[in-house]
């Protein structure tokens, strides 16, 4: 019997803002935590089961998944209901080909504007992990290996790098969280944010933006490779 698909972990909403912005904030907040690639099962999203889980009425949950339709987190499926978009394998490597471009140059810019201690910040986030096997500790390693990559995009300080990624980073997110336990990734993965902190250190323009990209775009192999989930 195949097992169910997972459910978003919703909270109680603050009665004295906007329901519908709350509850536009809360589901998408919800979204973007969701291990969306990590079952075979599509997620739906039913409005009976939101509305209870926030405490408001079935109405700005309505209009908070309409707004979110609109940006392309969900899509309605006739006779069956709202379901959380999930890409297809293409579009998958293309977003982490773009995530590529996009961090290796906020690589780039952190060798140039970033201070001693927020590349320090990196090197702090990976140090339990260089004594402890990654694969060992799989759940605190991928949330490590997520919040490292932000961390550069953060960095930057490039406003535009920041609000273009955060378009893609639901979906590679979940890519990277669903495949780190593959393949010795975990492993592989450490050596390579070593490297990438001691170019960041040295203030290795070149190296860093390079590293970074090939790091992702590796993520970007895998997936065109291993990823049979995906469509």
């Amino acid at each position: 019997m195949a097992a169910e698909a997972p459910k978003l972990e919703m909270k109680p909403l603050d009665t004295t803002a906007s329901f519908r912005n709350q509850a536009y904030a809360a589901i998408k907040e919800a979204i973007t935590a969701a291990d969306i690639y990590a079952h075979p099962e599509e997620i739906r999203l039913d409005e009976r089961q939101l509305s209870q889980a926030l405490g408001v009425s079935r109405t700005p949950i309505r209009e908070a998944m309409t707004l979110l339709e609109q940006e392309g987190f969900l899509r309605t499926l006739p006779r069956r209901g709202v379901f959380i978009v999930r890409k297809t394998r293409r579009e998958i490597v293309e977003m982490i080909q773009v995530w590529a471009a996009l961090e290796s140059m906020a690589a780039r810019l952190v060798t140039e504007r970033a201070s001693d201690a927020e590349i320090a910040t990196l090197r702090a986030m990976m140090a339990e992990f260089e004594t402890n096997r990654p694969d060992e500790h799989m759940d605190e390693y991928s949330d490590a290996n997520i919040a490292f990559h932000q961390a550069i995009i953060k960095m930057s300080g490039c406003a535009l790098i920041g609000e273009i990624t955060k378009n893609l980073f639901l979906h590679v997110r979940a890519i990277r969280q669903a495949t780190i336990s593959q393949d010795n990734r975990a492993s592989r993965s450490i050596v390579d944010h070593m490297k990438i902190i001691e170019a960041l250190e040295r203030r290795d323009t070149e190296r860093a933006e390079k590293l970074v990209r090939q790091h992702t775009l590796d993520l970007a192999a895998h997936v065109e490779k291993h990823c049979d989930f995906l469509g």
